[in-house]
């Protein structure tokens, strides 16, 4: 039985957002659900595309590959546009890059809740830093890819663990 302390009053929860939801956001939804139940966090991930023309399709075939060899099933998941609402459904909103995180700024409710951000701000010395599309590459561009979000996801457990 867990004591009423140790269950925090609202789940945290992280909101990916890139160009698609096909490739970097998928990605990134799944590194921080693999970090979350390595360390046992209880956190809400989901992803995200700025644009609509992905809507409803599964994630890119190479994100797919990635994400399995490194844990992750992706294949369920199904691109979506961002929405006014997810301003205040997610703790965070993370863009992959500044071009989307600018068109989530324009985009924003005016009175919102969620921390907006850039990605890998998250991480120490990465400050400004994007995390390029894959999609016009190879196989090489995903895994650098996954590289770039799987050392985000860990530094976003962290801190919602308050390590």
């Amino acid at each position: 039985m867990t004591d009423d302390h140790d269950v925090p009053a609202v789940l945290p929860a992280v909101l990916f957002v890139c160009l698609g939801n096909i490739c970097r956001s998928p990605l990134a939804e799944a590194a921080l659900r693999l970090e979350a139940e390595r360390i046992g966090l209880a956190v809400r991930v989901d992803s995200a595309g700025t644009g609509n023309w992905h809507a409803g399709e599964p994630p890119d075939p190479r994100a797919q590959a990635t994400a399995k060899a490194h844990g992750a099933d992706i294949s369920g998941l199904r691109a979506r546009q961002v929405t006014s609402a997810d301003f205040d459904r997610f703790t965070y909103v993370l863009a992959l890059d500044r071009d989307n995180l600018a068109t989530l700024a324009r985009i924003a409710p005016t009175r919102h809740t969620a921390r907006l951000a850039l990605l890998m701000d998250m991480v120490p010395g990465r400050h400004g830093e994007p995390v390029a599309d894959p999609y016009f590459g190879d196989d090489a561009g995903f895994e650098q890819t996954w590289t770039d979000v799987a050392e985000a996801a860990r530094f976003i457990a962290a801190s919602l663990t308050g390590a």
